[in-house]
């Protein structure tokens, strides 16, 4: 753990554990009280590089929340993380003897009246307690935002290891909630270098309360 402690946003958040820019569009919602959670997934850090990208840090300039959706492989990465905002992990595949309490197999919590659930393969057959308006994951390495039954459901891609390219500029992700709307977006971190070139894609989904109820209304049977 780093020695200064994470930042205190005084933002509403109640984590609970169980089981162009060069760096794309980072502009927030007119509505400025939105909560702005981070999104980041299978940095598989250190490597080639050891800590993330400074566009990172650029992309989540401001963030309340930081979640990481796995394939941490070294606590170092939450510690640097957690210079920019609080931190929660999910627990990946390759994320062996990971004992710190960032982590957890899934990650449960409330922002803003939106309930978010966290895991790292969502086709894991994992299980959240209760059921959730947002799933956050990882693993795949591609970037996805989609809308089904009434979930959000969100990949970030990696910012390191792209599309399972070698190490380049890849995608994070932000979140924006309050209490009537949820605006998510995946984010370039750059185009990278014309030897190694960001394959991500940047992607936008916004739903409101009442268009998530609507489409569980008329979910498929």
């Amino acid at each position: 753990m780093s020695d200064s402690p994470p930042r205190d946003t005084g933002r509403r958040v109640n984590p609970e554990r169980r089981a162009d820019l060069a760096y794309g569009d980072t502009s927030r919602p007119p509505n400025t009280d939105a909560m702005r959670i981070g999104l980041i997934a299978d940095t598989h850090l250190p490597s080639t590089i050891r800590e993330p990208w400074p566009e990172v840090a650029t992309a989540f300039q401001g963030v309340d929340l930081i979640l990481h959706a796995g394939d941490i492989v070294t606590p170092g990465v939450l510690d640097w993380l957690e210079r920019i905002a609080p931190v929660l992990a999910a627990l990946g595949n390759n994320d062996f003897d990971m004992d710190d309490p960032r982590v957890k197999p899934t990650q449960a919590l409330d922002a803003e009246g939106w309930r978010i659930g966290m895991l790292h393969d969502v086709t894991s057959g994992v299980q959240f307690d209760a059921p959730v308006d947002v799933v956050i994951s990882g693993h795949t390495h591609y970037e996805r935002l989609a809308l089904v039954d009434g979930v959000v459901y969100v990949n970030s891609g990696s910012p390191t290891l792209p599309h399972h390219l070698s190490t380049r500029l890849g995608t994070v992700g932000l979140i924006d909630v309050d209490a009537e709307r949820l605006s998510a977006k995946i984010v370039r971190l750059g185009d990278g270098t014309a030897a190694l070139p960001n394959p991500g894609a940047e992607l936008r989904q916004e739903v409101s309360r009442r268009e998530l109820l609507e489409s569980r209304i008329h979910r498929s049977p």
